[in-house]
């Protein structure tokens, strides 16, 4: 499977221009042969607490079932973080169609980011799932930025069956060395792809690290970008990859659950 990262700098609160802007990479990545394109974390709205609240789309119209359209008339799966409006409620959420249209699966972020001066966990409502599903023959987990640093995430879906994590992101440039070392590891400890895409830009005094990634079972990076990279970042998804990966290390079969619990006298 051929999956394009699309790390872009959205404009905050310009949701008519980010969705025109996903539409032009979207047929880029299309016109590149890719079978899917992955784009950052709140990409609609940007990422701006109180724009969000503001500007937020309910999925019966807006910018996902322009998305949708766009998916369709390309012919290529898309897998978009944006604002879910449910209500009274707001998620920051993943949207993963499929070349049809149709969506293939609908993830909100479990893990709100709590520290200043972000504070999502003020504005935004918690998911209380966790998501999988197929595209293009692999198994699918979806994450998004903060939920990388909890690797018991990344876990449960590998044990689920996933062999690929998409995780868009809006992670900031303060803290870049941390995305590059847990997306790696994300990879590592499940043997499993990840393709890690984050914004570039700012928002409203607020820059983000770009240095999106595409990584193999093993760590590699496939494809990579720097700190303030636009544009697309190509590469291919191979299953000889993955089975080779987890044939030479055989970590799950290797895991001792049946001890994690046991906590031996503390000295």
């Amino acid at each position: 499977m051929n999956v394009a990262l699309a790390p872009m700098a959205c404009e905050s609160g310009e949701v008519a221009r980010n969705v025109a802007a996903m539409a032009r990479s979207i047929r880029a990545a299309a016109d590149r042969g890719c079978d899917a394109i992955v784009f950052p974390e709140m990409c609609d709205t940007g990422y701006h607490m109180p724009t969000i609240a503001r500007t937020a789309s309910a999925w019966d119209a807006g910018p996902f079932v322009e998305l949708a359209g766009i998916a369709k008339d390309a012919r290529i799966a898309v897998i978009a973080g944006l604002s879910e409006r449910e209500g009274a409620a707001v998620y920051n959420s993943i949207a993963a169609i499929g070349p049809d249209g149709a969506l293939l699966a609908r993830y909100r972020k479990i893990h709100l980011f709590t520290g200043p001066p972000v504070c999502e966990d003020t504005h935004l409502a918690a998911g209380r799932s966790l998501v999988t599903f197929e595209l293009g023959g692999f198994r699918v987990g979806l994450m998004t930025c903060y939920d990388v640093r909890f690797p018991e995430q990344a876990r449960a879906l590998a044990l689920a069956g996933a062999e690929i994590l998409f995780i868009p992101a809006a992670f900031p440039l303060a803290r870049i060395d941390h995305w590059r070392t847990l997306t790696a590891a994300r990879a590592i400890e499940n043997q499993v792809f990840v393709a890690a895409v984050n914004r570039v830009g700012t928002d409203h005094g607020l820059a983000f690290g770009g240095n999106s990634r595409l990584f193999d079972p093993a760590g590699f990076a496939i494809a990579s970008s720097d700190e303030s990279e636009p544009g697309l970042l190509v590469g291919k998804l191979d299953r000889a990859r993955l089975a080779e990966v987890r044939a030479g290390l055989q970590v799950f079969r290797d895991r001792r659950p049946d001890v994690y619990g046991n906590l031996g006298p503390v000295t």
